[in-house]
């Protein structure tokens, strides 16, 4: 690393392994703030189907890119990547340390590494078209213009196939343009074995459902939010606007949430392990403190 450039933080990992918790420590032990890195805790209204920190769990850090948007808009990484560069200028002026904390590996992608993506505007029609396809339908239809793509992209994440085929579809590929990075970014990543995080995924979404996460779901639709965009935003909302529409039983409802959940912490691990930079290490009660020791005189 170059030694004039700027020092950040990042907490990353699958769902449910603490991230936010550790961010929190992490920034009141060293002066910083957090920017969250969640392609869904930026639209606003969207609090326990999307596990975002409650102003207690900040305890006084302040928090950046959370609520910003409306869930009925569609938001992206550029859009991301702009925001949350100047935030983090913004941090370093103030004498802060900046802290990336989410899941959202294409998010911290763009920003930590400083890859650029292509300006394409959104094609109605075209998306409407595929939006009645499923995700394998879709991601045949990205191999035919862009293998290299659809050897990446998460087979699963509808929204994002369909953007990546919309893009190769107006230029040919898609190109992604890795610049040099803009800062010497320290990379935490926390790992649970499976058995341990899948206890903690089901612990966390029945908590969520008990503390009124369906009752969101209900509001957000009131407030105008359609079903077919819930289907969009994936994962919980998604099977909550299924289990409000009468299409499965509350049962069925969170165990399919729960698998899906499960596979998504799994697809996580899997896009993160590509990256070499990172500092792993496997949750315990005690590794919030190892990692705040391990870290001292480096940022």
């Amino acid at each position: 690393m170059r030694e004039d450039k700027p020092k950040i933080l990042v907490v990353l990992g699958s769902t449910a392994t603490g991230k936010s918790d550790l961010a929190v420590r992490l920034a009141l032990k060293y002066n910083g703030e957090v920017i969250s890195a969640d392609s869904r805790q930026v639209y606003k209204g969207m609090d326990l189907g999307t596990g975002k920190i409650t102003r207690e769990e900040m305890r006084g850090v302040p928090h950046h890119m959370l609520d910003i948007v409306s869930p009925k808009l569609v938001y992206n990484v550029s859009k991301y990547k702009i925001q949350a560069q100047k935030i983090i200028t913004d941090i370093l002026k103030q004498g802060k340390l900046p802290i990336i904390c989410g899941g959202t590996g294409f998010y911290i992608d763009a920003v930590v590494n400083n890859t650029t993506l292509p300006e394409v505007l959104p094609n109605k029609k075209l998306r409407e078209k595929l939006d009645k396809k499923n995700c394998e339908q879709l991601i045949k239809i990205l191999e035919k213009l862009d293998v290299n793509t659809a050897k990446k992209i998460d087979p699963k994440n509808k929204r994002r196939i369909i953007r990546a085929i919309e893009i190769a579809t107006e230029l040919g590929n898609v190109p992604v343009i890795k610049n040099e990075s803009l800062y010497d970014a320290i990379q935490i990543g926390l790992i649970a074995p499976d058995k341990i995080l899948k206890d903690r995924i089901k612990t966390r979404l029945l908590k969520r459902i008990e503390m009124g996460m369906i009752a969101e779901s209900k509001k957000l639709h009131k407030q105008g939010l359609s079903w077919k965009r819930m289907e969009n935003l994936g994962l919980e909302y998604r099977y909550m606007a299924r289990y409000l529409n009468g299409q499965i039983t509350l049962d069925q409802m969170i165990e399919q949430l729960n698998a899906k959940i499960w596979q998504y912490a799994r697809r996580q691990k899997t896009w993160f392990k590509r990256n070499k930079k990172i500092q792993w290490y496997e949750i315990d009660p005690k590794i919030n403190q190892k990692i705040i020791n391990n870290l001292k005189g480096k940022i």
